[in-house]
């Protein structure tokens, strides 16, 4: 999973970054930044200590804060930004909701406006030249696919009205656009930085709706992040934050994406995989590697909670919770999946 986080100027989205990847900027650096982190998860520490396997592998998020780098005179730094963050399956848009010294007071209703604003009129212009050239090769006598035409020209009617794809999700979701990364189409989960006194979410009306927000200290988290394990307990503590903007974060981020993991399980590895919720075992099964979908028999499955209860397979298969599925069986998060194939 990766989450590109962008901003208007000012919003803290390096400090931010920093807190959700536990790094720290070089100053004066303008190249983009990738930071991965594991998915915190109890579930995968509680079956390492059962296998005690020779590895343990989590899943995995990746951020990515574009940087101004490549930047041309052609290409303007709004452009440049949004052609690097066009390859995150979703976005984090930092909204800044602190007063910044000697400065306007804060205005996050408005900022979420002027960015979305943004990821409408960069699409807007890939959409514009797209359907030009399709125009073109039309004219041209040239064979055009006339269901791209179609959703394209529908892209166009919604951008023109100030509407993000991401509101019509069968536009949103078409395969055949799939390519073109629209960045409204995107799912955006909005970071609003506070204060480091500050918890509460701004109220911005209905620009945003409720799932879709949450509170992020960023100078506060991005302290936490430098400090050692008990250092950030402590001060946890002092001010009332219940879990890490990383975890929080990458919790909601799931939420967001319609994301669930499964886990395989033996003595050479313990590992969580990620797949999107309603994801059948044949396809489940790619994600580890392609020759076993491609020659999948059956699926040995486990409920998580059902191996903890019975504290083994062997047990498991005693009380009748330990199941064969076929290719279509649908997976649920917290999966013990063992995939039998033949190639």
């Amino acid at each position: 999973m990766k989450l590109g986080v962008v901003g208007l100027s000012g919003c803290g989205k390096s400090t931010v970054f920093d807190a959700l990847t536990r790094s720290s900027a070089v100053p004066g650096k303008k190249e983009s930044r990738i930071g991965t982190v594991k998915v915190p998860d109890e579930r995968i520490d509680i079956l390492s200590r059962m296998y005690k396997p020779q590895k343990t592998i989590y899943a995995q998020v990746e951020y990515f804060l574009p940087g101004t780098m490549g930047q041309t005179q052609e290409t303007s730094k709004e452009q440049s930004i949004w052609t690097q963050a066009r390859g995150s399956h979703a976005l984090l848009q930092v909204v800044r909701n602190f007063s910044a010294f000697g400065g306007e007071a804060p205005d996050p209703a408005a900022d979420i406006k002027a960015l979305n604003q943004e990821l409408m009129f960069a699409d807007l212009v890939v959409v514009e030249k797209k359907l030009e050239r399709l125009d073109t090769d039309k004219r041209k006598g040239k064979k055009v696919d006339p269901e791209e035409h179609a959703l394209l020209q529908q892209c166009l009617e919604h951008l023109e009205a100030e509407v993000p794809l991401r509101d019509f999700p069968e536009i949103a979701n078409a395969p055949i656009l799939r390519g073109y990364t629209f960045l409204s189409a995107k799912p955006i989960l909005v970071l609003f930085n506070n204060g480091d006194e500050d918890e509460a979410l701004p109220d911005v009306g209905d620009v945003i709706g409720p799932e879709e927000g949450m509170v992020i200290r960023g100078k506060l988290e991005q302290e936490l992040a430098q400090m050692s394990e008990e250092e950030a307990a402590e001060l946890l503590s002092e001010f009332g934050i219940k879990a890490s903007a990383m975890d929080r974060v990458i919790h909601r981020s799931y939420e967001l994406l319609g994301l669930i993991s499964f886990f395989t399980v033996g003595e050479d590895e313990v590992r969580a995989w990620t797949i999107t919720d309603g994801t059948v075992a044949v396809d489940a099964a790619e994600e580890i590697h392609t020759d076993l979908k491609k020659g999948f028999i059956r699926a040995e499955v486990m409920g998580y909670d059902d191996l903890i209860a019975a504290g083994s397979e062997a047990e498991c298969k005693k009380r009748g919770t330990f199941r064969l599925e076929g290719k279509g069986y649908t997976v649920k998060d917290g999966d013990v999946i063992c995939v039998r194939f033949n190639v």
